[in-house]
């Protein structure tokens, strides 16, 4: 929070109950998850509850493609083993799954009555904006469509409230692509499911805080202090729903696709690039430094990690994983840190501290991903949005490291929620 200060496009005009509200909003919900035995049960409770909905997932998954849909450990019906894990055939097609199950709770007007609940605990206490405070408490659930929610209070938003809408897409993660990392994670990382559903709602206040830090309110929203309803085009029938939340989920893993291709690929030419020159400033220095681009991000990161609670003969590798979310995506760090917990190259403390802080889509194709859906949406603002882009991004890294630094502050060596 003192960094985000220091950043802040005006120290002198920050909104001190929405810091203060945001952050006890944060350590009520993670005494009740990490201390109190009805909310460890509660966690568990929804970690088993996804881990056997996902088990539903699989079912016409593995129809479709047969044994390269069985994950790491399993036998099939026709006692086939996993060919490994293969993230297009065994965690993408859940995204379909969940796209539709997501649909079908907006449908049974379930969804929409759980996101008022939210959005009105975030209006009454921080006295933001009804609209920002409903985008806020979307992104907890869905992803860059939670700009929808508030699709008529986009044209008169602030630039502030603009950062908000920006920075809480970021900092949060969609239910449907949290299923793809829990398929990462799950054969090492016993109740990852808990945690990430845990790391979305803690990284809701802490993104509200970040970004007035950030980007403090300097205008009067036409929403402010009042709650608004959350807008939805209601499907004719629940069919319908099941189609258009398939049709949806399959765009977003073409969209998923292409963006790792593309990014991925480009990554590897600057890398390419960067090897060379910083072999002969190696050579010539008699420096030891990794010139990739993730590694570059993991020194920036590396002081941020140890603050945030991870000791420093891990902080390294959680590091350059957290630099490489930044870069990449969150999708190739959590592969990572799979594997790094496979080969027993992190703790799971240390893990767990890590997997708080990679939920979130703060990385820089996500950022020009929510900057082109909203200014889709309000083509006339686009200036406003794309200007205060850059700050809901560094906002929103600091808000996953917030909650990163609030879930180490309650972490026990011997919890259950660390699956020993």
């Amino acid at each position: 929070m003192l960094i985000a200060w220091a950043l802040s496009s005006d120290r002198k005009n920050v909104n001190w109950r929405v810091v203060l509200w945001g952050t006890v909003l944060q350590l009520i919900f993670a005494v009740f998850v990490f201390l109190m035995p009805a909310g460890q049960k509660a966690f568990l409770f929804l970690n088993d509850a996804v881990i056997k909905v996902m088990s539903c997932a699989q079912a016409g998954t593995r129809f479709v493609f047969g044994r390269l849909a069985i994950s790491p450990g399993e036998i099939s019906s026709a006692n086939e083993g996993s060919l490994g894990f293969i993230l297009a055939f065994q965690g993408f097609p859940t995204i379909i799954f969940f796209s539709s199950l997501m649909s079908i709770l907006y449908y049974a007007n379930i969804m929409p009555r759980i996101i008022g609940v939210f959005a009105r605990v975030f209006t009454r206490l921080m006295r933001i904006s009804g609209a920002e405070s409903m985008v806020t408490a979307s992104n907890i659930f869905v992803g860059v469509e939670s700009s929808f929610t508030v699709r008529p209070y986009l044209k008169s938003m602030t630039k502030s409230e603009f950062c908000t809408v920006l920075t809480a897409g970021m900092a949060t993660v969609a239910s449907n692509i949290m299923a793809v990392y829990v398929f990462s994670l799950r054969s090492v990382f016993p109740n990852i499911a808990g945690h990430l559903i845990s790391a979305s709602i803690l990284s809701a206040p802490a993104a509200i805080v970040m970004s007035k830090l950030i980007m403090p309110e300097d205008g009067t929203p036409a929403t402010l202090g009042k709650h608004v309803d959350c807008v939805h085009e209601k499907d004719n029938s629940f069919f319908e729903s099941i189609i258009k939340g398939a049709y949806a989920g399959a765009k977003m893993i073409v969209g998923i696709t292409a963006l790792l291709i593309a990014v991925l690929g480009l990554a590897a030419l600057c890398d390419l690039g960067l090897g060379g020159i910083g072999a002969k400033i190696n050579c010539l220095t008699g420096w030891h430094i990794d010139w990739s681009l993730k590694s570059l991000a993991g020194y920036i990161f590396y002081p941020l990690t140890v603050i945030i609670g991870i000791p420093p003969v891990d902080a390294g590798v959680a590091s350059r994983l957290i630099g490489e979310r930044l870069i990449l995506t969150e999708v190739t760090a959590y592969q990572d840190l799979a594997v790094m917990l496979g080969q027993n190259l992190i703790s799971m403390r240390s893990a767990l501290i890590t997997t708080y802080a990679l939920c979130g889509f703060a990385h820089l194709a996500s950022m020009a991903i929510f900057v082109g859906g909203i200014s889709s949406i309000v083509p006339e603002r686009m200036k406003d949005v794309a200007s205060v882009a850059l700050r809901a991004l560094v906002a929103a890294n600091l808000a996953c490291l917030m909650t990163a630094a609030i879930a180490a502050t309650f972490a026990c060596r011997t919890s259950i929620l660390l699956g020993k």
